[in-house]
């Protein structure tokens, strides 16, 4: 049964969170223009950011620039692609207080039945795609169950998951790796959106699309700035404004033109996009996101309140064996076959990306852009290192260490938050 994490704990509303911690700033007169009130006030997100641009500097200066070669980006998607489908469920999980340590084998038993279906029976690769899915529901289904109407913990759910579904892949698959895919299945993951529009030297489309996506982050910014001014609640100057929606727009655009000048547009990008933005709205926008961080939050306020408890914590595993069967497609369409250790760690990279990305070790505290940006630090750290030589185990080293300071870092900012100051 999901647990309590204290009486203090609240539900995450980013509009209230911003309005609450604003008010002492307020009252001291800093005024809306105090760029140190900008950071202190959302010290966590913007954190995240500030590091993850560091992080990209550092390793485009010791890789003499070939961390961000047109190419070395088109290869970060495509490789790490998956991990971010996985930390997106993954997220919603740690807000609602739980864990879920199955995902890999998750990943690893869709994309067997699939090669089963399509390679070894000879079916359409549509009805692999399909078949995983709904392996993925099921699985979902089956450990919310026991976690929501039994009442055992997630950890040991997903731990004994983890154990039956990968020995189900090894059974599945006989023990052996199968190979390859049809090309419309290997599409999936190393496909291109490519020529639809001319350029020179370039692929036009994917600009564009990269810029309709700018126009659309900056009216949803505008929108919300209004909407917080309407409410009287306190919002950084307009310059700042101004600067943030500059930097936003100059980042994505010099990955899009990366991205454009390479091989175009991948459609698992489009994929990866679709869900964030499905997710995003999901967690901020409807009641079933306000009621997993209610139940993470505060389990006994959630219940009070009328929130079912039981049947969200059990959409949200259905959900996570959904993502996993997603990130089991594309792992496969990527290695162009199903291999019985296929999806090994993936759960310990989804959950670190979750936590670098913010998300709170108590639950109730995390986004889903967050959770992005975290699992792109993880992936930008690990193909700068290979790209410099570092050895394997040293990178486990420096990825755990990472990990270790970001719940450090959330856990300072409690202790700070529950001291005054």
């Amino acid at each position: 049964m999901t647990r309590s994490v204290g009486p203090t704990s609240e539900p995450q509303a980013e509009d209230a969170t911003a309005q609450k911690d604003v008010a002492p700033a307020v009252a001291k007169g800093t005024g809306t223009g105090d760029v140190r009130g900008l950071f202190t006030r959302n010290l966590r997100t913007s954190g995240i950011y500030i590091a993850f641009v560091v992080i990209v500097l550092l390793f485009a200066f010791l890789t003499d620039g070939r961390l961000l070669s047109p190419g070395n980006v088109t290869s970060i998607v495509l490789q790490y692609s998956y991990i971010l489908i996985l930390a997106i469920g993954m997220v919603i999980v740690i807000i609602a207080g739980h864990i879920d340590l199955s995902v890999g084998s998750v990943v690893a038993i869709t994309g067997a039945v699939s090669a089963v279906l399509v390679i070894k029976q000879g079916m359409p690769w549509w009805v692999g795609v399909l078949a995983a899915l709904v392996v993925g529901l099921l699985i979902g289904a089956w450990q919310g169950f026991w976690v929501a109407y039994v009442g055992i913990p997630a950890f040991i759910v997903t731990l004994a998951g983890m154990l039956l579904f990968r020995g189900l892949t090894l059974q599945v698959l006989n023990n052996v790796s199968l190979s390859p895919f049809p090309s419309e299945y290997g599409r999936i993951a190393s496909g291109f959106s490519n020529g639809l529009l001319g350029g020179a030297g370039f692929d036009l489309f994917t600009v564009l699309v990269f810029a309709a996506a700018v126009v659309a982050y900056a009216y949803g910014q505008f929108r919300t700035r209004l909407t917080r001014q309407k409410y009287k609640q306190s919002v950084e100057s307009f310059p700042l404004f101004i600067a943030k929606i500059v930097a936003v727009a100059l980042v994505v655009m010099a990955f899009a033109w990366q991205l454009a000048t390479s091989r175009g547009l991948p459609y698992v990008l489009v994929i990866v996009a679709v869900l964030i933005m499905v997710y995003g709205v999901v967690t901020k926008r409807t009641v079933f996101g306000r009621q997993v961080y209610a139940i993470g939050g505060n389990l006994a306020a959630a219940t009070l309140s009328g929130v079912k408890v039981k049947a969200v914590n059990f959409w949200i595993f259905v959900n996570m064996g959904f993502l996993s069967a997603i990130a089991g497609i594309v792992y496969s369409s990527r290695s162009n076959g199903a291999q019985p250790s296929a999806g090994q760690m993936f759960e310990l990279d989804a959950i670190a990306a979750a936590f670098i990305g913010g998300a709170a070790v108590t639950g109730g505290v995390g986004t889903v852009v967050g959770a992005m940006v975290g699992g792109l630090i993880m992936a930008v750290m690990t193909n700068g290192m290979t790209i410099i030589g570092v050895d394997q185990s040293l990178q486990s080293v420096v990825k755990g260490l990472v990990l270790l300071l970001a719940v450090a870092f959330d856990v300072y900012n409690k202790r700070r938050a529950g001291s005054g100051r």
